[in-house]
């Protein structure tokens, strides 16, 4: 197993939260039927909220979006590695935190609207952002920082979710996973970049748990001098942002087109497979998550077509 299994409760923990916030979020901007009264007669209308601060998608094709998606994220890993190798630091930090930022209010604004739907939340969602994104991009601190991977996903996911539909995901869930396992068993890229954001920008895109391992304890000494040159070594367990977007995405897109149990099978297919990664892949080895969550999606998907 590559994490204890207490580690490996947390992220699918927090794995679990982030797909269940993204499907709440999705809804709060999802289209709905409503009966409204015009001219005394009951008219069926369909109402749908759009996504603020200038982040509502527009309406194209589902296969112009894939397309436009794939550009997307090769423009952005391109962008990403020419600041790295300009030594851009601030840039990247300042790009990190604009979409910490957005995400999160676009997130937080959804789930006033689920719990609160008379409450005015546009700039309360702004404002509570700003702290979060603080100590997440700015001054790093851990708690907040696993708290926003709960909001950033389901904030991206509201925005990709209306244009795609069941093929265009698909296809998108096999370049990815594709891609992916390239970029962790071939071009080392994912790992460089993972890397290169915990050491240089102390900012990591995804889960991130250090802990002591099984046996390593912490004892606390009156003596200045009594662990003086000892080093702890602090194990580090990851998910990548991806590997939560990715199958959040695929089951927004389900819900939105087959309601709410297919779209929970969908996650409960993709937890499975992320479990079964963690219990079957050994310590200090980096394995792409993407095709085996993917497997889950599919796996879930084909159980809501029998059922």
């Amino acid at each position: 197993m590559k994490h204890e299994v207490r580690i490996t409760i947390i992220l699918l923990s927090m794995f679990i939260a982030t797909q269940l916030i993204g499907l709440m979020v999705i809804d709060a901007y999802s289209p709905k039927i409503v009966s409204q009264v015009v001219n005394g007669t009951v008219t069926n209308v369909t109402v749908s909220r759009e996504i603020p601060y200038g982040m509502q998608p527009p309406e194209i094709k589902p296969e112009i979006s894939i397309i436009s998606i794939m550009i997307s994220l090769a423009i952005a890993v391109g962008v990403f590695f020419l600041l790295i190798k300009i030594k851009a630091r601030l840039l990247i930090k300042a790009w990190f935190a604009f979409v910490i930022y957005i995400t999160s209010a676009v997130a937080l604004y959804a789930l006033f609207l689920k719990l609160f739907p008379d409450l005015n939340a546009n700039i309360l969602a702004l404002v509570i952002a700003l702290p979060l994104t603080f100590y997440k991009a700015i001054k790093p601190n851990l708690i907040v920082h696993n708290i926003t991977e709960l909001l950033i996903y389901p904030g991206l996911a509201a925005v990709f979710v209306p244009i795609l539909n069941t093929w265009s995901i698909l296809l998108l869930l096999l370049i990815i996973s594709i891609y992916d396992m390239w970029a962790v068993w071939k071009s080392k890229i994912m790992i460089k970049m993972a890397k290169y954001q915990m050491n240089h920008l102390k900012v990591f895109t995804g889960f991130f748990v250090p802990y002591l391992p099984k046996g390593v304890k912490l004892v606390k000494s009156s003596s200045r001098n009594a662990t003086k040159g000892k080093k702890v070594k602090i194990a580090i367990a990851l998910l990548g942002g991806g590997d939560v977007a990715f199958p959040l995405i695929f089951a927004g897109v389900i819900y939105r087109s087959a309601g709410l149990i297919p779209a929970l099978i969908i996650i409960g297919g993709s937890t499975l497979a992320l479990a079964l990664l963690f219990m079957f892949s050994q310590k200090g080895k980096f394995y792409p998550a993407m095709p085996f969550i993917s497997a889950g999606c599919l796996a879930g998907w084909l159980v809501t077509l029998i059922i």
